[in-house]
């Protein structure tokens, strides 16, 4: 079969390792350009790859005969882009955010329903290590029991000075963050979320959009969810989970599952007495990125352009993670609960 003819919207940090290394380690696809207003970007792409540089997408469109436009921008960026993209006939990988809102998503998707294209979001950590093995331990062995609270900590103590600290670009670390941290306990738990409330706060970045967040959750089926990127110099576990069985924490890559089963005293003025069963310790090292292997996803958009195979993630599924980040920011500006 013919190569997959792709192109690049920004050749930068992410663009040039996560996108451009897969691409060009898989036979399955060749890069034809690469588009960035940086000509040192765009020269760095020339040399590397042999492909036309552009500083103007709308003139790739119009040159080039390409099957897939990989954006990787300013979120900002991301919907006009994609709907251009589509529009052109050409089938879009979409970095996260995708979208800065779900009214932007909504777009998307029509845009991508109208041309017969293809919609791609890049949700890397729902291949991650962590979220693989969490999911084996919880659904498929239900080593702790019925789960009802997961915790998902990310803790930087850095500064940037970059478009993500400012909110006209779409800035801020719930959109940059929460496609990590809470889109994939949603996806371990397996049930919508029904209300959100969110606190944002900025702590050490510049500009004007925030380095903090948190969320409480709550699902359909009655479990919660805490996610928080917080600013610190020391971290907390990555996951915390708690079961009506035992408790799962994640401390980078080592996992600990310690489960346990209460038992109930036959004296009921004894509670502090209770003894569990002889306790069940499992302590083991995650192999692999919690981010995924990019080299794995670019596998499965492969087989999803050529008709071999469907993408795993939906827009669909992606549209719910943005009403969620929607509702977290809408909660903490108007300090409330917010219905999802």
């Amino acid at each position: 079969m013919s190569a997959i003819r792709t192109a690049i919207l920004g050749y930068g940090r992410s663009g040039s390792t996560l996108h451009a290394g897969p691409i060009e380690k898989n036979k399955a696809f060749h890069l034809a350009a690469v588009c960035d207003v940086d000509a040192a970007a765009r020269q760095k792409a020339v040399a590397r790859f042999g492909c036309r540089p552009y500083d103007d997408y709308h003139r790739m469109l119009k040159e080039e005969p390409l099957d897939l436009a990989v954006i990787v921008t300013r979120s900002d960026q991301h919907c006009q882009m994609t709907c251009d993209c589509l529009a052109q006939g050409v089938n879009v990988l979409v970095t996260k955010p995708w979208a800065v809102n779900a009214d932007e998503a909504r777009r998307m998707i029509r845009t991508a329903e109208s041309s017969g294209k293809l919609l791609l979001p890049w949700l890397p950590a729902r291949w991650g290590s962590d979220l693989r093995r969490l999911r084996r331990l919880v659904v498929e062995e239900q080593a702790i029991g019925a789960v009802f609270l997961v915790r998902r900590v990310e803790c930087s103590f850095s500064t940037r000075r970059d478009w993500q600290t400012e909110r006209r670009y779409g800035g801020g670390y719930l959109r940059n963050w929460g496609p990590h941290i809470v889109d994939t306990p949603i996806q371990l738990l397996g049930s919508p979320v029904t209300s959100v409330y969110g606190r944002l706060k900025q702590t050490i970045n510049p500009g004007d959009a925030e380095d903090l967040f948190m969320g409480i959750l709550t699902l359909a089926n009655g479990a919660l969810v805490q996610v928080e990127h917080t600013i610190a110099t020391e971290s907390l576990p990555a996951w915390f989970l708690q079961g009506t069985r035992g408790t799962i924490v994640v401390n980078g890559a080592q996992v600990k599952v310690h489960a346990s089963t209460p038992a109930r005293p036959a004296d009921p003025t004894q509670y502090s007495a209770m003894k569990a069963v002889p306790d069940k310790i499992l302590e083991e090292k995650l192999a692999g990125s919690p981010y995924g292997d990019e080299h794995q996803i670019y596998k499965e958009i492969a087989a999803a352009l050529r008709g071999e195979a469907p993408y795993p993630v939906t827009p669909a599924s992606a549209l719910e993670l943005s009403r969620v980040l929607d509702a977290i920011r809408t909660s903490s500006d108007e300090n409330r609960v917010v219905a999802v």
